[in-house]
């Protein structure tokens, strides 16, 4: 019986709702990496995977590797990740996985396909307990640097170290996943995943081809100024810290509206933290983000200006600390061609726009020709148990992505 795309998408939609049924509370999904659920996730999965046909392995970095062999070994890719940020969303890298079991299903029963087929599962792409985004994806691609990581522990007192043994991975060996990867011999990286922002619903779209990721230039923003008693000393003598930082805020989000990017303001720490002192010291973090790597220097160079700025206004100092940059990155032109005929064919529209969050697909385009695909979220929310997409939209955007599979595959 001939494959049919759309009993398809409802087999992925099912089997999102299976895992959520034992991966989530009242709370949301709670399949943070390095931990027993998360864990259980990977054992379904590997069942999933399994009863298809395929093969699993893992790689020294924890990525989970799903073959199906074709006739040729060049290689498609399709993939994402199973973990979660906690209280997270049940799509959030769960729908990239979960369709490429339906891509297995899809070639399994029709022969071999064209070409090998490899679904992966990759390890910590969220973060959630290290801080340290893509990791799994990132150990493949060649730029992980797991001296930053040795030693961080979690919330709860666990070092990274000893948390990944815990789950098979030596750390020492982990940057091996480069060369494994490359020994695969893949020629193209498919990734599909939620918006997780409002623009598509905005705009009244259902399914989007990205064509690359925004730059991020992130830092904290340390402003010392001197504390002193609240009631006792004048407003215009004062060194006040915090109102050095709370304009600098305000003027960063001008600064976001000029250049049509996003600038965020997420922690706040104030010293002595105390009702009746004035603020001796406050530390912001910035986050800075756009696809025009000119734009991104441009606003990183301005907001120094607009700090110091702020600083010498409130009589206080201002300085700067690097948490990480990175650049924009654009995907393949050719496979975002073909994207755009996947939306195209199933929506009526060639929609095509760029990701403000990191996904593993920005370091996979680092070695592999790669291209994402976005459905909509409703709200634009993610990273919460809101999180949403309607069933009929993900079987829309499931059916594109399989129109997405099949031209790369048969090339």
């Amino acid at each position: 019986m001939a494959y049919n795309l759309n009993d398809g998408a409802k087999r992925v939609v099912a089997d999102l709702k299976e895992l959520a049924e034992f991966t989530a509370d009242e709370h949301g999904a709670q399949r943070v990496a390095w931990t027993p659920v998360w864990q259980k996730t990977r054992d379904w999965f590997q069942k999933k995977a399994e009863a298809i046909g395929a093969e699993v392995t893992r790689d020294a970095a924890g990525n989970v590797w799903v073959k199906l062999e074709g006739e040729s070994s060049e290689a498609v890719a399709v993939g994402s990740h199973l973990d979660s940020v906690p209280d997270g969303g049940g799509l959030d890298g769960a729908l990239g996985v979960i369709s490429g079991l339906e891509v297995l299903r899809r070639y399994a029963g029709d022969g071999k396909p064209k070409k090998t087929i490899y679904v992966i599962d990759w390890a910590d792409e969220e973060g959630a307990g290290y801080g340290y985004s893509c990791l799994g994806s990132s150990a493949a691609s060649g730029t992980l640097n797991v001296e930053e990581l040795i030693s961080r522990e979690d919330l709860n007192g666990v070092k990274f170290e000893d948390a990944v043994r815990a789950y098979g991975v030596d750390p020492d060996t982990m940057t091996d996943a480069h060369n494994q990867m490359k020994a695969r011999k893949l020629k193209s990286y498919l990734e599909l995943h939620i918006e997780q922002g409002p623009v598509l619903e905005q705009t009244g779209r259902e399914v989007s081809c990205v064509y690359g990721a925004a730059g991020v230039e992130r830092h904290y923003i340390d402003f010392t100024g001197q504390a002193a008693h609240a009631g006792s000393f004048p407003i215009k003598m004062r060194q006040d810290a915090f109102l050095a930082a709370a304009q600098s805020a305000l003027e960063f989000r001008d600064l976001a509206l000029k250049y049509d990017a996003v600038c965020t303001v997420g922690q706040v720490s104030v010293a002595p933290d105390v009702t009746t002192i004035v603020p001796g010291k406050c530390t912001i973090s910035l986050d800075q983000r756009t696809i025009d790597p000119h734009n991104l220097q441009q606003m990183y160079a301005e907001a120094q200006e607009i700090a110091g700025r702020a600083a010498k206004e409130h009589g206080v100092s201002v300085s700067w600390r690097k948490i990480c940059t990175v650049a924009p990155q654009l995907f393949d032109d050719e496979l975002i061609e073909l994207c755009k005929e996947a939306v195209k064919e199933e929506t009526g529209e060639p929609v095509n726009m760029y990701s403000g969050p990191l996904h593993d697909a920005v370091e996979m385009a680092k070695q592999v020709p790669t291209v994402m695909m976005f459905v909509m979220s409703e709200g634009g929310l993610s990273h919460t148990k809101e999180e949403y997409t309607p069933d009929e939209k993900i079987e829309v955007c499931v059916q594109a992505f399989l129109r997405l599979v099949d031209k790369v595959v048969n090339q």
